[in-house]
């Protein structure tokens, strides 16, 4: 397949950054370290497609890829938005590599706009959960898949970066379906430069309140938040992972984000879920977003959680061979953490409700 310039309609976030007007002062730059040959790109099937460019399985040279190609603009002022759009994101994904991010291979700026990136055989989490419906994820499996997306959260916002789209579909499996990788940094942005962004970004099922909500901004005024957006948009993918249904189902885009922002209503928790889950799910969106916990701390609390669900079976022993405190399993290491893990959620509990009574 050869490459073909598209015209598109012009897109939100284009408009919202020619009305901050900061695009004709920097133009953002790709180093030239971070450039594939065009001539060794070979395009094949579109295998996906999103609001700012598709998604095609393809060839660079011997390897097979995903290839990115990103929508170019129609008018000199939306191109020069997008291809600095376009350079953020090469930029970002280059300088962060973790076993829970899609691996960033190369980009090209001529004769299109295009990111290479490893292929993943396995579909996103969205169309997964979506071929099992109505039966849900074994226990142990959503919560692997909640600490692979944290894991992957953490590392960003260790690096600075607000990812502002987290949701199924920018989540994909790998081969063996055993774990899952974070992609799509189209709408990511550097914390430091939150304040000139536009609010309106992601999809309204996983946004955070925040992003949209509150009061109508004056003109010219900036909308300021920080990297607890994220935090809300996990508390919505763990639900999804553990009821394996559409958050605000039943409602259209801009009625779940009027319920969330107006009504604070959210998606409502099945009877029988675990409280130490329903815990760490309604910690992540409560309205307050200072009151959210940071994803190291959400890490913590999916692991706690994963070592209270059952072990394998320990060796038979005789009764008087040990002491109950000290029995482990044959690992050596679960029972005892267990014993443990005992006060840890009534610690984080107290933790949080100690901060909202401050706040």
């Amino acid at each position: 397949m050869s490459f073909r310039e598209e015209s598109v309609p012009e897109s939100t976030e284009s408009k919202s950054v020619k009305q901050n007007g900061f695009i004709t002062d920097t133009q953002l730059t790709i180093d030239e370290s971070l450039l594939v040959d065009p001539k060794l790109l070979f395009i094949g099937s579109k295998i996906g497609e999103g609001a700012h460019g598709k998604v095609y399985e393809g060839r660079y040279g011997e390897r097979i890829v995903a290839i990115k190609v990103l929508n170019r603009g129609s008018t000199s002022e939306e191109r020069a938005a997008l291809e600095n759009r376009f350079a953020r994101e090469v930029n970002m994904m280059s300088r962060v590599h973790h076993e829970n991010l899609v691996k960033f291979i190369g980009a090209c700026k001529d004769p299109l706009m295009v990111i290479v990136t490893e292929l993943l055989p396995g579909m996103s989490l969205r169309k997964y959960l979506t071929s099992i419906r109505p039966k849900l994820l074994d226990l142990h499996v959503a919560i692997n898949f909640a600490l692979d997306i944290a894991r992957a959260m953490d590392w960003l916002h260790a690096n600075g970066i607000i990812h502002r789209d987290l949701k199924p579909d920018n989540l994909l499996l790998t081969a063996n379906q055993k774990s899952v990788k974070l992609a799509d940094f189209g709408l990511a942005r550097e914390e430091s430069v939150t304040e000139m962004m536009t609010a309106e970004t992601g999809t309204y099922r996983w946004m955070a309140p925040e992003l949209y909500s509150t009061v109508t901004l004056r003109q010219g005024e900036k909308k300021h938040y920080n990297n607890k957006v994220d935090v809300y948009s996990f508390g919505i993918v763990l639900w999804e992972l553990l009821t394996n249904r559409m958050p605000f189902e039943g409602m259209s885009n801009l009625q779940a984000a009027y319920a969330a922002a107006f009504k604070q209503e959210r998606p409502s928790m099945p009877e029988d879920i675990s409280p130490d889950l329903a815990f760490i799910i309604q910690s992540c969106w409560v309205e307050d977003p200072n009151l959210r916990p940071s994803f190291s701390q959400i890490i913590r609390m999916l692991n706690a959680f994963l070592f209270t669900l059952s072990p394998p079976s320990p060796p038979m022993q005789e009764p008087d061979e040990i002491e109950p405190e000290e029995a482990t399993t044959s690992n050596g290491t679960i029972t005892q953490y267990s014993a443990r893990n005992r006060g840890k959620f009534a610690f984080i509990r107290h933790l949080f409700s100690s901060k909202r009574t401050k706040n």
